[in-house]
């Protein structure tokens, strides 16, 4: 309930409901992109901060591993599982969509944390970095290898030019994006600046930060609002993945924080990535490489179902289960 009075969380159910109601209530595209790239750029530089005062020590290294792990393992059970539902090419999607991260779930776990004052470290904006393309590039491989299988081949005025294309471009496309340079770029700074840096960006990076999260939260709530739609339209079977995969993602998290002694913090962290489903980096990527899935389910149920169970419940949930197993 806590959680829910937050003011962050009332915008997004704020949006949800004027989007429901058909308000003309819109937030510009190039605003929305700017809120993306600011919420990046302040978490890059809160990360290189936290980095700077502690150092790349074993934790980090494990954190970050666990991260890497989880990155890999995630997509590849979706992909078994959800072959059984959809043919391989949706399969494929949506083990991507669900395999990476949603940055704006992650900043809004963090703040909850803060909220809560239960710390972790800056450096788990590097796992979330981490976490983003190798989904994408697992999707493109299976997806390649299906078409090889069963002989699968387009026409020329129907292909897009890369249906087919080797992992190299793809991957180069990955790591080079915008918004993924932006929050490498940010820890770097964060990390060379150090504490002088912190005290001179804290109006931007730190004052701004809570009314920024807001601000898009808002936006989200209307994008969700307007891919409920879709829903009815969706296989049960499907809807029940977009509910229960988060958790058993998030379980898998737990386990292996457990294992390796992972802090509270990061734990409820990396429980939080896994459980997240990408809406923005996937879609842009997938539409290109695997043109034979349909965007309307893998983006419609990571943006209707999985994101908002997440922001409403899942991210207090997460983060009860994980102090009850690791205090």
């Amino acid at each position: 309930m806590q959680n829910l009075l937050d003011p962050a969380i009332l915008f997004f159910l704020f949006g949800m409901l004027a989007g429901t109601l058909k308000s003309n209530l819109e937030i510009p595209a190039p605003i929305s992109r700017f809120l993306s790239l600011y919420l990046l750029m302040a978490l890059g530089l809160k990360g290189g901060f936290a980095l700077s005062r502690s150092g790349l020590t074993t934790e980090v290294a494990i954190s970050l591993g666990c991260a890497l792990l989880l990155a890999i393992t995630v997509p590849l059970l979706g992909y078994r599982l959800l072959r059984r539902l959809v043919s391989p090419f949706d399969a494929a999607a949506l083990a991507a969509t669900y395999g990476s991260v949603s940055a704006v779930t992650f900043v809004t776990a963090t703040q909850f944390l803060d909220n809560q004052q239960i710390a972790y470290g800056g450096y788990m904006a590097a796992a979330m970095a981490l976490m983003e393309s190798p989904a994408i590039v697992l999707a493109v491989l299976l997806a390649n290898a299906h078409r090889r299988q069963v002989g699968a081949t387009l026409t020329p005025t129907t292909a897009p030019a890369n249906v087919g294309v080797g992992i190299g471009p793809m991957l180069r496309e990955s790591l080079t994006d915008g918004a993924q340079l932006l929050l490498l770029g940010a820890m770097v700074i964060g990390m060379l600046t150090g504490e002088s840096g912190q005290v001179a960006m804290q109006p931007f990076s730190g004052d701004l930060f809570k009314g920024m999260l807001a601000f898009f939260l808002l936006d989200m709530g209307l994008l969700t609002a307007r891919n409920l739609g879709q829903l009815p339209r969706q296989s049960p079977w499907l809807l029940t993945y977009a509910v229960l995969a988060p958790l058993t993602h998030a379980g898998l998290a737990l386990l292996l924080a457990r294992v390796l002694n992972v802090p509270t913090g990061d734990a409820i962290l990396l429980m939080v990535l896994a459980a997240s489903a990408s809406y923005i980096a996937v879609p842009a990527a997938l539409r290109h490489a695997i043109p034979e899935a349909q965007p309307a389910l893998y983006f419609g149920m990571s943006l209707g179902v999985t994101f908002p169970l997440n922001i409403l419940l899942g991210i207090p949930l997460y983060a009860w289960v994980a102090q009850s197993v690791l205090n």
